[in-house]
C-alpha cells in the first residue's frame, strides 16, 4: 500500500474484505514467493549469536551490504535488509529470515536462495559463525538465547506466556519454510486454501526436521510443529471454518475481526493493544482511530498452518537448506498452479472430514509420514501429492518453454519413497554416532552446505 492508503481511516467492513479482493491476480502475473529462516551459532562453544556483541548478528548486516543490500533501520539500529524485491529480517532470538523476491519460475528461486546461503556461509566462515536451517534450536536453552531489541517483540514478549505454554519457545527457538503463491479470483482462494489446509498436515510431516531440543533428542520428528500447537489458539493451527459453505474473504475477515490485537503502532512507536480485538478497535473502543496500515498489521500477526493475505502462505514445514526449500516450492506450485493437480488435489481432499484431518494433524509432530486416521494415511497421501505435483510442473514447463521443473521434487522423493524423514536420518545418526549432538550437528550443517556450492 502506498503511505496514503496505510493513513486512510477505516470505517467501513466493506474496505477489509476489499483489501483481500485486491489480491486477485491475473494468472500470467503469478509469482512464487520463499521465505526462510535458519540459526546462527558461533563454532567455537554452540551458542548463539546475540546482535550488538563483537562479532554478532550487526556485523553479518554490515557485510551484507558491501554486496548491494541497503538497511532497514529500527531507530538507530539496523534491523535488516533489502535489495530488490527480497529483504533480511530477524525473528525475536535471531533466526536470519530472507523473504525472496517474487519470481516466475523454481530456478529462479532456487538460484536466489542457493546465492544466499553461500553469502552467509562466507560471512560466517570470515567471523567464526555458522548457520543451521533446523526445525528448531537442537542445543539452547531457552534462558541462553539473546532476544532481537526490536519494540514489537517486546510486547510478544510479554504477551506470548498468557496464551500458550510454548510461545517464547515458538519465538526464539523455532524456524521454517514457507511458501507463497497468487490466487486470481474468491473462488479460486477459496479452493487453493481448502488443499492447501487439509494437505499442510502431509507437508509438514514430508519436511520434518526437528528432532532435538536442549541437547539432546526431543521425542518429535517435528517439535517445531509441536511448539506451535502450544502457541496461541486465538492466533495458530488448522482453521476448520475454511471448509464451511461460504468461505470466502468476508469470512477471512471475520476470523480477523476477533483475534486479539498485539499492539498499536503510531510514527514508529508501539503501544500495547491490552488485549481488544479488531472488531471492537473498528467499534471505536479505543482512543486511536484505526487505519489501513493496523489492518496490514494485525493480518500478519495471526499464524495459522495457512494465512490469506493478498496472496496465500504455506507455513507449515520446518527449516532445511537450498535444495528442500526449492522442493517445497516445487510441491506447492505444482499443485496449486497447473488447473488440473488443482482439481485433483481438490478431488483428493474433499472426501476427508475436518475431524480425521485434525486427528492426522496431531500425530504427526510425533509419527510424520506414520500418522494416519481411518482410511488416511500420511505416507500414502504423500506420495500421491508428490505424484500430482510432479505432473503439474510437467504441464507447467513444457506449455511455457522452460526445463523441466519436476527435477526440484527430488528430496520430495526420496522422503515419500523411502518413509524416512530428515528428522529420522538425523536420530540414526545420532544413535550410531561417537560424537556430541553439537559436533554431529555441525558436521550436517557443513554437509548441507557442501551440497549447496555443487548445485
Amino acid at each position: 500500500m502506498t503511505k496514503e492508503e496505510k493513513e486512510t481511516e477505516i470505517k467501513h467492513k466493506a474496505q477489509l474484505i476489499e483489501y483481500f479482493e485486491r489480491g486477485n491476480t491475473p494468472t500470467e502475473e503469478w509469482g512464487i514467493g520463499t521465505e526462510n529462516e535458519k540459526f546462527l551459532f558461533y563454532s567455537n562453544d554452540y551458542k548463539r549469536l546475540s546482535f550488538n556483541q563483537d562479532n554478532g548478528i550487526s556485523d553479518i548486516l554490515a557485510q551484507l551490504q558491501n554486496e548491494g543490500w541497503s538497511p532497514i533501520k529500527e531507530g538507530e539500529e539496523t534491523v535488516g535488509l533489502r535489495k530488490y524485491g527480497a529483504s533480511i529480517t530477524l525473528e525475536p532470538g535471531g533466526q536470519f529470515e530472507l523473504s525472496g523476491e517474487n519470481f516466475k519460475t523454481i530456478h529462479e528461486t532456487f538460484h536466489e536462495t542457493r546465492k544466499h546461503f553461500l553469502e552467509l556461509n562466507k560471512i560466517c566462515q570470515k567471523y567464526g559463525f555458522f548457520s543451521l536451517p533446523l526445525g528448531v534450536d537442537p542445543l539452547s536453552n531457552l534462558s541462553e538465547i539473546p532476544w532481537v531489541p526490536k519494540e514489537r517483540y517486546r510486547y510478544m514478549k510479554e504477551y506470548m506466556p498468557t496464551k500458550g505454554a510454548l510461545g517464547l519457545e515458538m519465538m526464539t527457538k523455532t524456524a521454517s519454510i514457507q511458501v507463497n503463491l497468487d490466487y486470481c479470483s474468491e473462488n479460486d482462494m477459496v479452493k487453493k486454501m481448502r488443499v492447501a489446509q487439509a494437505l499442510q498436515p502431509i507437508v509438514t510431516a514430508i519436511f520434518a526436521n526437528s528432532p532435538f531440543s536442549n541437547g539432546k533428542p526431543n521425542g518429535y520428528l517435528s517439535y517445531r510443529a509441536h511448539i506451535w500447537d502450544n502457541t496461541d489458539p486465538d492466533r495458530c493451527g488448522f482453521l476448520p471454518f475454511i471448509f464451511d459453505e461460504g468461505f470466502g474473504f468476508e469470512r477471512w475477515v471475520d476470523y480477523l475481526l476477533d483475534v486479539p490485537m498485539y499492539f498499536i503502532c503510531r510514527d514508529g512507536r508501539y503501544s500495547p493493544a491490552k488485549g481488544i480485538t479488531f472488531r471492537n478497535f473498528l467499534r471505536g473502543k479505543h482512543t486511536l482511530k484505526p487505519t489501513m496500515a493496523d489492518w496490514e498489521t494485525h493480518v500478519s500477526t495471526v499464524f495459522p498452518d495457512v494465512r490469506l493475505k493478498q496472496f496465500i502462505e504455506m507455513r507449515g514445514a520446518d527449516a532445511n537448506g537450498a535444495s528442500h526449500i526449492a522442493a517445497l516450492s516445487a510441491l506447492w506450485v505444482g499443485l496449486l498452479y497447473d488447473q488440473q493437480s488443482l482439481e485433483e488435489a481438490h478431488g483428493l481432499i474433499s472426501g476427508w472430514n475436518t475431524k480425521t484431518i485434525q486427528e492426522v494433524r496431531s500425530q504427526v509432530p510425533v509419527k510424520a509420514l506414520n500418522a494416519e486416521s481411518g482410511n488416511l494415511h500420511v505416507g500414502n497421501v504423500s506420495r500421491k501429492i508428490y505424484q500430482m505435483a510432479k505432473d503439474g510442473l510437467s504441464r507447467q514447463s513444457q506449455m511455457r518453454g522452460i526445463a523441466n521443473q519436476s527435477r526440484f521434487l527430488t528430496p520430495i522423493s526420496e522422503i515419500t519413497e523411502s518413509g524416512i524423514t530428515i528428522a529420522e536420518k538425523l536420530l540414526q545418526r545420532y544413535k550410531k554416532d561417537t560424537e556430541r549432538l553439537p559436533e554431529l550437528i555441525y558436521r550436517w550443517q557443513k554437509e548441507q552446505m557442501e551440497e549447496c556450492a555443487k548445485n
